[in-house]
């Protein structure tokens, strides 16, 4: 700094209402200067959708009179409106549209926000309000950029599915055919045969007693990071994580008995990370807008809930697609009863005595 340059005192932290306005001209755009009624005259949307659209996004409800909507949700308004014209989707879909909109946007808001919080809290110098939201309002641009090209490379990724899809189904399929492809929802979900799978890590929550918020936030990068690496190499998607689990599902039951010994093969080499245990289950499985539902989806939890450490049990049904494969061996267990199955029967899953031989052998 220059001699002659006076220190720079920092700056007074902003007060809330100040910080709100900035965040939100940025954010918002223009100003919360409609109340629902007048929203749902400018947008043409009866004012009774408006409010259960709102509840759907995740939002709470607002006072008649309050100012609260923008002309951006005006305009988001007219936008569904067009949808609904082309007959994309309809009233009654719009609503369970939204909610899954908002309930995955709002998980990646959330991200966000805290991450450019801590930025702005760790800026050095402390600059003021007004140039902290300018290089806010300078990177947010390039956040949507992003968000914009993952996006689509998603939309090309399942519209190349279901082209492949298409093209594997005869142009007139036989009587029956429908039970074993993929029925369309009126809502646009799926009801097909699919294989499911969950993985989670053993003695979780033991061990996070013995760790700060630092070290759990590493321990789960780690396992959601090999996780997802494993499952997108055995082509199969990740649904979700919670907590100590992940939930996938793939086309066919080899991907996921794949992916699931590869998963108890690379935990098992991954130092600091707890041992998994896995349990797949195949059968006809929902498709609605990002998860999954079905029976194969409460098999497969209730099956990784009684497996051992660093094991893979899979269903009957599993096991039927799997048997004469060389790839894998099947040793049906004893029938459990778990919540809701009074005599569910795992098969334990591996891989056959030989190849398990030949890659405990040092090198």
């Amino acid at each position: 700094m220059n001699a002659a340059e006076p220190a720079r005192e920092p700056s007074a932290p902003p007060s809330g209402d100040r910080l709100r306005q900035s965040v939100e001209e940025v954010l918002l755009g223009t100003g919360r200067v409609w109340t629902r009624r007048e929203t749902a005259e400018r947008s043409g949307v009866r004012p009774e959708r408006t409010m259960r659209i709102w509840r759907a996004l995740g939002f709470p409800t607002v006072d008649d009179d309050a100012r609260v909507f923008t002309d951006a949700d005006v305009d988001a308004l007219r936008a569904g409106e067009r949808l609904i014209d082309a007959g994309l989707i309809t009233e009654e879909s719009e609503t369970m549209m939204v909610r899954a909109l908002g309930h995955h946007l709002s998980r990646l808001a959330e991200w966000q926000v805290h991450t450019l919080w801590t930025w702005m809290n760790h800026s050095s110098g402390s600059p003021g309000v007004g140039e902290l939201m300018g290089h806010a309002a300078t990177l947010l641009p390039e956040i949507e950029l992003l968000q914009q090209h993952v996006w689509r490379r998603h939309l090309a990724a399942y519209a190349d599915r279901l082209i492949a899809e298409a093209e594997e189904q005869p142009v007139s399929p036989p009587e029956g055919a429908a039970e074993a492809g993929a029925l369309r929802t009126a809502d646009g979900g799926d009801v097909r045969p699919r294989a499911v799978g969950f993985t989670d890590m053993v003695g979780y929550t033991r061990m996070t007693r013995g760790l700060d918020s630092i070290e759990l936030a590493g321990v789960l990068d780690r396992f959601e990071s090999l996780t997802g690496d494993v499952v997108a190499e055995g082509r199969g998607r990740v649904v979700k994580t919670i907590g100590d689990e992940v939930l996938f599902v793939c086309e066919s039951a080899s991907a996921a008995a794949d992916i699931g010994l590869e998963l108890t093969a690379r935990t098992d080499a991954e130092s600091g990370l707890p041992q998994v245990r896995t349990g797949l289950a195949h059968g006809a499985v929902l498709g609605r807008y990002g998860d999954v539902y079905g029976a194969a989806v409460n098999i497969a939890a209730r099956l990784t809930a009684v497996a051992r450490p660093d094991t893979v049990l899979v269903d009957t049904e599993c096991a039927t697609e799997l048997a004469g494969m060389p790839a894998y061996e099947l040793t049906t267990l004893r029938p459990v009863s778990v919540r809701g199955y009074s005599r569910l029967r795992p098969v334990l899953l591996r891989r056959p005595a030989a190849r398990r031989r030949a890659k405990s052998k040092p090198h």
